[in-house]
């Protein structure tokens, strides 16, 4: 158990390197450890506690087998009995006979399976984090170079903005690749939060696509005349049929009345998990909005360098946006965030300064 709380620890450790956007971390680090976190309550409550207790009138029938029975074989609700009135046509809502009302049963099998659906969730949601590790390749942990520390000598600094430069120079417009690499891992994040949407919504039985905005239709509504989407979803009442020989010889049929605590903690975390799936997801398309606009229009990219690094002179912003590839400013533009401000811009004027020269040698070539 301390193992696996370390593990989720690292996610949460602050890292010396910034390769991606917020946005993005709260994909594989907010959502991946609140997915643990509710997986790690579950847990505690489905295997330590008591997750299921069925109530009977039976006394040659032992508590525990019928538990583990009920557990195992799933319980099941009548749907016609949530709109019957509590305490006075039915026990409890979903609770009733079922003579009459066989093709009205709901059988809920979900609850043995969601704490392995949860850990299935979180490791999704880390999935695009790790595709672009491995494409990353750790290429601003080697640029960066220990540049974001202020105080250091200058005969290391200017060695260090040396090996920059050239690393810079050498392979200007060679970084739309690894850029677009990046994009297309928010464009994952993105499609991951869509199909978890429609995962959730399979394994609930279509029940929770329109979780959310059934819940807050019967929070806004009269309570009599509607029925709690969250009691309907997740039962804290069911019922269960034990079958067993009697003293004849004969199958003999039981009906029991079993209590699901657990489902009062899985109607909270996939009401939250709806809600936050919803953000994420609205989020993650004007993100990416953001990314093709910036792709489109290198003037929008020259705007958001002056807005970001006001330190960096003008004109060597409009130099280098203008005579490069996105791939280039994207590279540059996070390396910004990596490195010490005063270095950056030394770094930056030196860059430009090159290009600048570089392009007025073409020109002047060409018009030889």
């Amino acid at each position: 158990m301390w193992d696996l709380v370390k593990g989720v620890a690292t996610v949460f450790k602050a890292r010396k390197v910034n390769t991606d956007s917020t946005i993005f971390k709260l994909h594989y680090q907010a959502t991946f450890c609140l997915i643990l976190i509710f997986t790690l309550i579950l847990a505690a409550n489905q295997y330590v506690g008591k997750p299921i207790k069925c109530m009977h009138h039976m006394d040659e029938k032992p508590d525990e087998v019928l538990d583990t029975y009920c557990w195992i074989h799933s319980t099941y609700t009548v749907t016609s009995a949530f709109y019957k009135q509590a305490g006075i046509e039915v026990p409890f809502p979903g609770v009733d006979s079922t003579r009459g009302n066989k093709e009205e049963v709901k059988v809920y099998r979900f609850y043995q399976w969601v704490s392995f659906c949860l850990v299935f969730q979180a490791v999704l949601f880390y999935a695009p984090r790790w595709l672009w590790k491995i494409w990353e390749g750790g290429k601003l942990q080697a640029l960066k170079m220990d540049l974001d520390i202020a105080i250091i000598s200058d005969g290391d600094k200017k060695q260090k903005e040396k090996m920059m430069l050239e690393y810079l120079e050498n392979n200007l417009y060679y970084h739309n690749l690894w850029a677009f690499k990046y994009i297309f891992c928010e464009f994952l994040a993105l499609v991951n939060v869509i199909g978890q949407m429609f995962l959730m919504d399979r394994f609930f039985d279509g029940e929770f696509l329109t979780y959310g905005i059934k819940v807050v239709e019967f929070m806004q509504s009269d309570q009599e005349d509607r029925v709690d989407p969250m009691i309907y979803i997740f039962p804290r009442m069911t019922k269960c049929t034990f079958f067993k020989y009697g003293l004849s010889g004969e199958v003999e049929r039981h009906d029991s009345i079993c209590i699901l605590p657990l489902n009062i903690v899985n109607e909270k975390i996939y009401i939250f998990l709806w809600f936050w799936c919803i953000i994420l997801g609205c989020l993650t398309v004007l993100l990416l909005a953001y990314r093709i606009a910036t792709i489109v229009s290198y003037r929008l990219r020259c705007a958001l360098f002056k807005m970001h690094y006001r330190n960096v002179n003008g004109d060597d912003i409009d130099t280098i946006v203008g005579n490069t590839r996105f791939g280039d400013w994207y590279l540059l533009y996070m390396i910004g965030i990596n490195i010490d401000a005063g270095v950056f811009r030394e770094v930056f004027h030196e860059l430009a300064q090159k290009i600048g020269y570089d392009t007025s040698e073409k020109s002047r070539l060409n018009a030889v």
